[in-house]
């Protein structure tokens, strides 16, 4: 029989003796769900604001610091979390511009999340295990979770260009896909609608049982040409903003954007996609390069299983993307250098397969020696300079 004395007390869900007031927004398009945990309160407590509404959303910060102030007697700092989403760094900033609040970023899916086949989950669970998620990051708990550092307002801006040049070729891709399909339909092959004498081609064009292109045919094709012409037109105003961003960066000395390209093999664009993606961050080592384009190892080890599960695919997946494909131009182009030379003497005569797999790790070691090259000048070992 246990005493009296033996039953414990009822415990606290999270501890109250805090000196500060932990905060988590679960932001919607309709509506922002504050979670908070304020010192002296046993309790989270939850409050909603209209989405879009700094000004109430500061409003409710500082009915939380007043509340706060009645029970302690004074005034509390905030720490604020949210998750990387649609919204955006632009509450982060605003956030940030008041010196009595700290803002954090989250990458929601470093979060530990309980692993059933099916869990509950609400932004009132989700806002609870944020503020838990805060309060062990600010104790200093090693991976309880992955802060994102945000850009600032002009690293964002300059990273547009690039994204915008991916989009417009994609839609002008499409549009050269259908126009192609709409003629081999027709029994036409062989159709270029880039070539500039499209239009001219276009109406000397005979169906395969010889007879001319049908009315309403060929002008839904012009419409498609006028598509894409004016895609082109686009495509040429953002590589021209693109390549007079690259002359100089911030300190008037020759941009990174500028030394990749005096590599052979790197065009304006791999060299802007590396630059703006990746290369203008700070690295305190060759493993934060990798993780962060997602080309870290991530092993799977448990008692006797030791396997390799591929790379992690957390980073930025365009910095990777863009990595793979200049891994594959940099065996084409810098077939000397002691990265292409390790990728043929590791792969030898080994199938497709194994290929693929070492084109990963070469795309790997290329990043980190493109790293070292830009930020401390050391030269990759045998590569060529651009022919001007």
């Amino acid at each position: 029989m246990l005493e009296a004395s033996d039953h414990p007390t009822t415990p606290f869900a999270i501890r109250v003796d805090l000196g500060a007031i932990f905060v988590s927004l679960e932001l919607g398009k309709s509506s922002w769900l504050v979670t908070s945990l304020s010192p002296g309160s046993e309790k989270m407590s939850r409050h909603s604001v209209q989405g879009g509404d700094i000004a109430g959303l500061f409003g409710c910060f500082t009915s939380l610091r007043d509340k706060a102030r009645a029970r302690e007697g004074r005034l509390f700092p905030l720490v604020v979390i949210q998750e990387a989403g649609l919204d955006g760094f632009w509450i982060d900033r605003a956030l940030k511009q008041e010196d009595w609040i700290e803002s954090h970023v989250v990458d929601a899916a470093s979060i530990a999340v309980p692993r059933k086949h099916r869990r509950a989950k609400t932004d009132r669970i989700d806002g609870e295990m944020l503020v838990r998620t805060l309060l062990a990051f600010k104790r200093g708990e090693a991976r309880v979770c992955s802060m994102v550092r945000p850009p600032s307002r002009e690293e964002e801006d300059r990273r547009r260009l690039s994204r915008e040049r991916k989009v417009l070729v994609g839609e002008r891709t499409r549009h050269i896909n259908r126009v192609q399909g709409l003629l081999l339909s027709q029994g036409i092959r062989g159709y270029r609608p880039l070539r500039r004498d499209r239009r001219a081609c276009l109406d000397e064009l005979r169906t395969g049982d010889g007879h001319p292109l049908p009315k309403h045919l060929k002008a839904q094709i012009g419409r498609e040409l006028d598509r894409i012409e004016l895609l082109m037109e686009q495509i040429k105003m953002v590589e021209s903003e693109r390549d007079e961003l690259a002359k100089v960066n911030d300190n008037n000395q020759c941009s990174p954007v500028v030394l990749l390209q005096g590599l052979r093999g790197i065009g304006a664009e791999f060299a802007t996609v590396l630059t703006q993606e990746g290369l203008f961050r700070h690295f305190d080592n060759r493993r934060q390069v990798a993780a962060y384009a997602g080309l870290a190892p991530s092993p799977w080890k448990s008692g006797s299983i030791d396997r390799e599960q591929g790379v992690s695919k957390s980073g930025n997946p365009r910095l990777r993307t863009a990595m793979i494909q200049l891994a594959w131009l940099w065996l084409r182009y810098q077939p000397d250098t002691a990265l292409a030379q390790w990728f043929h003497e590791h792969v030898g005569a080994r199938s497709n397969r194994s290929r693929k797999t070492a084109i990963v790790a070469l795309a790997r070691k290329l990043l980190v020696a493109l790293w070292k090259y830009v930020t401390s000048g050391v030269v990759i070992d045998g590569a060529h300079p651009a022919s001007r």
